[in-house]
């Protein structure tokens, strides 16, 4: 008959285990839900982009500004409200988000080529699998070089705001490296942070970690499209 100590070593094994599943479980959703958010957002994109009068409409008049600025709003509402959400609410609340960020930079096929968007796209995806795939293995704790690049993010945020008024292309050039370098750091941080939370969650069986997987999607989300954003910059070809 086994004894306490191997009955209680054998239900610890099980627990890690079950841990063990339920964190590629969660990733995958996480994942699954950023890629999903992605797609909504590149269709809506191409098609108000692709087609002149809608972007005539939009960023040719004032609406820019609302079209622009609506994420940003959302996204902190969004943060904020969560707690109040249910989990489909929540995730329904962030694929309505990425079609509005499909919306807000939907310019980019009218301001440059197809084929160098989608060289872009393909160099952001290779990028951003290695540094998540970095950020998800490493035993190194990434906690204190998060809190530098966000510190560099408030920064960037800042003096992206000065540059609209300004319209200074030193000023643009340098925030676009700035910001690949930051978005490539918080990639890596951000996978690592989303692991640690499950973990930390699925100690307690906490749960919050169907909405803790609609987040750290979002987290990753960003991260994808800014990165994509800031090399479009360097990798574009601008329509003539």
């Amino acid at each position: 008959m086994p004894d306490f100590n191997t009955m209680r070593a054998s239900s610890a094994t099980t627990r890690a285990t079950q841990i063990d599943e339920g964190l590629r479980a969660h990733m995958n959703k996480v994942y699954g839900l950023m890629s999903v958010a992605m797609l909504i957002t590149g269709v809506v994109a191409y098609g108000v982009g692709s087609n002149p009068q809608l972007i005539a409409a939009i960023w040719g008049s004032g609406l820019k500004w609302v079209v622009m600025l609506a994420p940003l709003a959302v996204v902190f509402a969004f943060s904020a409200m969560i707690n109040r959400m249910s989990t489909a609410t929540a995730q329904m609340v962030f694929l309505g988000y990425s079609a509005l960020m499909g919306l807000s930079i939907s310019f980019i096929f009218a301001a440059y080529t197809g084929i160098s968007i989608a060289q872009t796209f393909l160099v952001t995806a290779i990028a951003f699998a290695g540094l998540s795939l970095y950020g998800y293995t490493t035993k190194r704790d990434l906690s204190p070089v998060g809190s530098f690049l966000m510190m560099g993010l408030i920064g960037l945020i800042v003096a992206s705001i000065l540059n609209i008024f300004i319209a200074s292309s030193a000023l643009q050039f340098a925030i676009s490296v700035i910001g690949v370098l930051l978005f490539a750091g918080l990639t890596a941080y951000d996978t690592q942070n989303i692991k640690n939370t499950y973990l930390q969650l699925a100690a307690t069986e906490h749960d919050f970690i169907g909405k803790a997987a609609i987040l750290g999607a979002l987290q990753l989300y960003l991260d994808f499209l800014n990165l994509f954003m800031f090399l479009l910059q360097f990798m574009g070809d601008r329509r003539g």
